[in-house]
């Protein structure tokens, strides 16, 4: 039977254009670009040049930080938790001195949690004076903006809809989009002040992971969905009538679809624009229900860093999932880091035209204004 494209549980390259964020020839003489995300939970980096199509990656940094460890308690960031962002921030400072980025051509940003921090603004200056990095706390609506340019080569173009959520440590972004004339439009988005760190906080896993524990989570979500989601009948009869599909990005969601293909270790290839099924993302979270904390981090594609979290996650979709009802998802590994370079590079091509409009002839030589 040949396959059907773009059905969930499948990779289609023939229809979809390929879900890499290695865009085709790349001039080796072009300049490097930095990518850098201190979020919630996580700290990464991407480093990369343009490429014909996006760019090719030259080197990448995560690490597991928790910078909003108790966070949502106190309003504060703990010192611990500051050592550590600020040992990981130093690492990826010494990396992008090491492959020679200018300053210039880097893009650093911080989120909810320096967002949401009553001391975020000094801890971003200590990181500025240690390390030379120049984090800029960016609002919600940029960074919903930021994951969808992202995971832009990753909607299906057959789709009238399509709903993105970038589950983060300490928020989650939901942006919806519309097919128009010249693509996909956001026509409604917004930002919930619960993410893994957050919700697994407010919901401590108890003894024999219940599944009491879990639906309290999800229920924890859909209010804060109810109460921030477009009232939109039509938008959300795109999705009950298969019309619309979602996005769901983050390394909880990540690590969901790991465990739904069965994998020994983490493949980027195999989860990045992976189609799973609801059904398929329920039984993914009903087995690491099943599994309990030493089994979850006993998994290579979870292991002891996100044993705790990757359930919180898998509610915020089920969540979504439920308020949203749409059979297909669509995993994404990739986000705001892409939309960062993808954004900076495009400017600068754009800038380049401008400059040589300004060019003009001066006694039979070409001066640059």
């Amino acid at each position: 039977m040949p396959e059907t494209p773009g059905a969930p549980g499948r990779r289609d390259s023939r229809s979809l254009p390929r879900p890499s964020r290695n865009g085709g020839s790349v001039d080796r003489d072009a300049p490097l670009y930095g990518a850098l995300d201190l979020g919630t939970n996580n700290c990464r980096l991407l480093i990369a040049r343009p490429a014909r199509d996006g760019f090719r990656v030259v080197d990448s940094f995560s690490r597991i930080v928790r910078l909003g460890e108790s966070l949502s308690r106190t309003g504060r960031l703990d010192d611990r938790a500051m050592d550590r962002a600020y040992a990981a921030l130093a690492l990826c400072a010494e990396r992008l001195a090491r492959k020679g980025v200018d300053p210039q051509r880097l893009t650093a940003v911080a989120t909810q949690a320096c967002r949401m921090a009553e001391n975020g603004p000094a801890f971003v200056e200590r990181v500025r004076r240690g390390t030379g990095l120049r984090l800029r706390i960016i609002d919600p609506s940029e960074e919903a903006a930021l994951s969808v340019s992202g995971c832009l080569n990753l909607f299906d173009p057959r789709a009238e809809a399509v709903l993105v959520i970038d589950v983060g440590g300490g928020s989650t972004e939901l942006s919806w989009l519309t097919k128009g004339a010249s693509g996909f439009d956001t026509v409604a988005w917004m930002s919930a002040p619960l993410g893994v760190v957050t919700l697994a906080e407010r919901h401590p896993e108890p003894e024999g992971s219940p599944p009491e524990w879990y639906e309290a989570m999800v229920a924890d979500f859909g209010a804060a969905i109810a109460a921030g989601a477009p009232d939109a009948p039509i938008l959300a009869e795109l999705f009950r009538t298969s019309r619309g599909h979602m996005v769901g990005t983050s390394g909880a969601i990540t690590s969901l679809a790991g465990i739904h293909l069965g994998l020994r270790r983490y493949q980027r290839d195999l989860v990045d624009g992976l189609w799973m099924t609801r059904s398929d993302c329920e039984r993914a979270a009903d087995r690491l229900i099943t599994l309990g904390p030493a089994g979850r981090a006993a998994e290579n594609c979870i292991g002891p860093d996100r044993a705790d979290l990757v359930l919180a996650g898998a509610a915020i979709l089920e969540a979504v999932q439920r308020a949203w009802p749409c059979e297909r998802v669509r995993v994404a590994d990739r986000g705001l880091r892409e939309g960062l370079l993808l954004q900076r590079m495009r400017e600068d091509r754009q800038q380049k035209p401008r400059r040589k409009r300004r060019r003009r002839r001066n006694g039979g030589a070409a001066v640059t204004a």
